[in-house]
């Protein structure tokens, strides 16, 4: 389980500090699928970089199982289960994406249809791309795919994954979240997604909105969606509204 205690996160512009994040408090339980989700500017982001430890809260604790992570780093937080997709996926000159997935499953060799199976989770195909280097032949979608894969290729406690549906095209898209629907909670305890596709909170257990660095709301499925999808249908401008977009405009930024 992981738990935000009253998590704070600023930073210094030189004349005064910037509060980025004031005093959030949410629990993710083991086996539990939460999209975070709220407008632009609202947060999600520096929450999942505070989560991996790429970022240290100003104030407040962040506790994995119990144990307090807050000042842990984050080779520390990988070794613990915790796994992290970023927006804009590190290139590897003289890695195939083959070894890439092998290294992320325990470093050992990925047999064939195991490889197979990680690359058509994420609309690639195997033949094509598995003895392809991580390089800047790939565009930026492949890049994502691939690094969702070999999130998806680990046994994390809890996997992050920031806007996985940026850069990607439609039909990739939605492969994307028909594998995220058969497979990520079978291979994963806990998935955090920062995401503002309404397909993609279809298949979350729990919505937390962010808005202004705090916590706008927060439930189940079934009391988050109908709300969001009201608010916005009213023409409502409010942050809560603002957080969807319409699944058929493909990518979202923020």
């Amino acid at each position: 389980m992981l738990e935000f205690q009253k998590v704070s996160f600023q930073v210094d512009t030189g004349n005064t500090q910037l509060e980025i994040i004031n005093e959030i408090s949410f629990t993710v339980n083991s086996g539990e699928f939460m999209v975070v989700t709220g407008p632009n500017g609202g947060g999600k982001s520096t929450v999942a970089r505070l989560i991996m430890g790429i970022e240290k809260p100003t104030a407040g604790k962040i506790l994995l199982d119990g144990q307090d992570i807050t000042d842990m780093r984050i080779p520390e937080r990988a070794r613990l289960g915790v796994g992290y997709a970023f927006q804009q996926p590190p290139r590897f000159k003289g890695l195939t994406i083959q070894k890439l997935l092998s290294l992320a499953q325990n470093g050992e060799e990925l047999r064939e249809n195991e490889c197979c199976d990680y690359l058509g989770d994420v609309g690639l195909c195997p033949r094509e791309y598995a003895k392809r280097e991580m390089d800047a032949s790939l565009s930026g979608g492949e890049m994502k795919r691939v690094e969702i894969a070999s999130l998806m290729a680990r046994r994390l406690k809890l996997a992050i994954f920031d806007e996985p549906e940026a850069g990607i095209d439609l039909w990739s898209f939605s492969m994307l979240v028909e594998s995220f629907r058969s497979s990520a909670k079978r291979r994963h305890e806990a998935v955090i997604i920062i995401s503002h596709q309404e397909r993609i909170m279809q298949l979350a257990d729990r919505i937390l909105i962010l808005a202004n660095g705090r916590v706008a709301g927060e439930g189940t499925r079934d009391e988050m969606l109908p709300q969001l999808l009201k608010e916005l249908d009213s023409g409502c401008s409010c942050p809560a509204a603002m957080s969807r977009i319409d699944a058929g405009e493909g990518t979202a930024n923020g």
